[in-house]
C-alpha cells in the first residue's frame, strides 16, 4: 500500500472519533450497500479471532459512526448464510436491512443475528443487489464486497458489475478480500471494481476508513495541459469528462488557468474512473484516469499547440472559403477552418484541401508550440465564359500529364463566371443537340490573379 494511503487511512481512523464524518454530495443522496460473505469459511481464524468476528465488531463501529451523516442510507445484503455448505446452493442470497433513514440499530442487529453457513454466491448476489437500490438517477449507489473467497457457482462477477456499471445502476464497486494474499483471489476480483486485501484486523479497520471516506468525500484534481516543455501553460478549451464503464458524461468545462497561473481545481468523485476528453484540434482521449482519495490529483495531457493561418495574397473574389484539414496519415478530415481565420492545432504536420476552383492541396504544414504558421495562396481571377448556344461543356486542367476535372458549365446558352485560380486550362465542349463525339471541341485558355479572362464557346 501507498505511503499516501496508509497516511489517509490511519488519519481516518484515528479521527473519526474526533470530527464529525461528513458527506460531500451535498443534496445528492449516497446509498450504501454491503454485501458480506457468510459462507462458511469465514469461521476461520483471524487475529486470535474469526474473519467473521471481526467483519461484524468493525462493521458495527463503522455504522454507528454513519448514524448522524447526512444525504447517506446504508443497507446489508449477505450471501452464503441460510442454508448449510453440503447444499451447494448457488442463490443463497438475502437483503437482511433495506434502505432507510435511521437503519443503524436494524443493520448492527442484523449483523449479530446472522451466522456464517453455507456457499460464496458473489455473481448472483451482485446480480441481486441491483434491486436493492431504490430508483433515483440522482442517486450514488456505492456497492461494498467483504469476502473471504473466490466464486464458487460458476458465475462471472467481472462481468456483472460490468453490465450494472455500464447501466448507472451502481458505481464501480469496492472489494474487500480478507484473510488470503494469493494471486487467484486479487485477480478474480480487481476486474470487477478496487480491491483491498486485508490479512489483519489493523488493515481491514483502515480499508473500511478508506472506502468510507472515498465514498463520501469529493476529491480535488487539475487538468494540467502541458507544452512541449511539460509546462501546465496550455489552456482555453473546452473539456468533457465521462465515466469510464458507463460512457455517460459527468463534468464539462471550459478549461481555465487561476490567478496563479496554475490550473484551476475541480471536485470529482474518486469513486468513478474516467475518460477524459479535451476538444483541442485534433482532439485528445486520456482513458481509465483514477484517483487518489483524500489528496490533490494532477492529471497530466500533452496538448502544445500553435495556430494556422489561411490567407489569399491581394484581394479575393471568393466568398467563404473553406479549408478541410486532415492530419498527418489520416484520411479523415479532423476540422474545417476559413480563410483569413487563424485557429489552434496540436503541433505537429497537417494536410489541406483547399476548397478552391480547382482545390489547392497542400501536404506537410508544420505546426509549431505558440507560433502562427501562415499558408497564403494566389488570389484567383475569373473566368467570363459565354455559350454561343446550348452545350455539354467541361473544364479540365493538366495534372502530372493527366486531365483532372475542374468543373462543368451550365448547359444553357448565355453568360456565367466562375472564380477560379491562376493556371492553364482546357474546356471541352459539343452542342448539346449533336449527336457525333467527332464534333467535340477543345479551347485552352488561362487565368491569372486579379484578372478577368474571356472565352466564347
Amino acid at each position: 500500500m501507498k505511503k499516501g494511503f496508509i497516511l489517509l487511512l490511519a488519519c481516518f481512523t484515528v479521527c473519526s472519533s474526533q470530527a464529525q464524518i461528513t458527506n460531500d454530495y451535498k443534496g445528492r443522496k449516497t446509498r450504501l450497500l454491503f454485501l458480506l460473505d457468510g459462507s462458511g469459511s469465514m469461521v476461520a481464524a483471524m487475529d486470535k479471532s474469526t474473519r467473521w468476528s471481526i467483519a461484524v465488531d468493525l462493521m458495527s463501529r463503522m455504522v454507528d459512526s454513519l448514524r448522524n451523516v447526512n444525504d447517506l442510507e446504508v443497507g446489508l445484503r449477505v450471501f452464503g448464510h441460510t442454508v448449510p455448505i453440503t447444499r451447494k446452493d448457488c442463490y443463497d442470497t438475502k437483503l437482511e436491512v433495506p434502505f432507510g433513514p435511521h437503519n443503524h440499530k436494524l443493520f448492527k442487529n442484523a449483523l449479530r443475528r446472522v451466522m456464517p453457513l453455507g456457499y460464496t454466491s458473489i455473481t448472483e448476489s451482485i446480480l441481486a443487489s441491483a434491486e436493492d437500490f431504490p430508483k433515483d438517477d440522482n442517486a450514488r449507489n456505492v456497492l461494498v464486497i467483504i469476502t473471504d473467497g473466490v466464486e464458487e457457482c460458476g458465475g462471472d462477477p467481472c462481468a456483472v458489475s460490468a453490465a450494472l456499471q455500464k447501466k448507472g445502476i451502481i458505481l464501480k464497486p469496492f472489494i474487500v478480500g480478507i484473510g488470503s494474499a494469493s494471486d487467484e483471489f486479487r485477480t478474480t476480483y480487481s476486474c470487477a471494481g478496487t480491491f483491498f486485501n486485508a490479512q489483519t484486523r489493523e488493515e481491514f479497520d483502515k480499508i473500511m476508513g478508506l472506502i468510507i471516506s472515498s465514498a463520501l468525500n469529493a476529491t480535488t484534481a487539475q487538468i494540467s495541459l502541458l507544452d512541449n516543455q511539460g509546462k501546465p501553460l496550455e489552456t482555453n478549451v473546452p473539456v468533457s469528462v465521462y465515466s469510464n464503464t458507463s460512457g455517460q458524461i459527468v463534468e464539462s468545462w471550459i478549461h481555465t488557468l487561476n490567478g496563479k497561473n496554475n490550473p484551476d481545481t475541480i471536485f470529482l468523485d474518486p469513486v468513478l474512473t474516467y475518460n477524459i476528453e479535451v476538444h483541442t484540434t485534433p482532439k485528445i482521449i486520456k482513458r481509465n484516469v483514477s484517483l487518489v482519495p483524500g489528496r490533490h490529483n494532477t492529471i497530466a495531457i500533452d496538448a502544445a499547440q500553435g495556430d494556422i493561418f489561411f490567407k489569399i495574397k491581394g484581394v479575393t473574389r471568393y466568398g467563404r472559403l473553406p479549408v478541410l484539414v486532415s492530419k498527418g496519415k489520416q484520411t479523415d478530415r479532423i476540422t474545417i477552418q476559413d480563410f483569413n481565420t487563424k485557429k489552434k492545432y496540436l503541433v505537429g504536420d497537417y494536410d489541406v484541401e483547399i476548397l478552391t476552383v480547382p482545390p489547392t492541396k497542400i501536404k506537410g504544414i508544420n505546426v509549431k508550440q505558440n507560433r502562427t504558421t501562415t499558408v497564403e495562396i494566389a488570389s484567383p481571377g475569373k473566368l467570363q465564359l459565354t455559350n454561343s448556344a446550348d452545350m455539354v461543356a467541361s473544364i479540365f486542367t493538366m495534372n502530372k500529364g493527366s486531365q483532372m476535372w475542374v468543373a462543368d458549365i451550365p448547359q444553357n446558352a448565355g453568360k456565367y463566371d466562375l472564380t477560379m485560380q491562376p493556371g492553364k486550362y482546357q474546356v471541352i465542349y459539343r452542342a448539346k443537340n449533336e449527336t457525333r463525339m467527332i464534333y467535340s471541341k477543345t479551347k485552352d485558355f488561362k487565368i491569372t490573379s486579379l484578372t478577368s479572362t474571356y472565352i466564347t464557346i
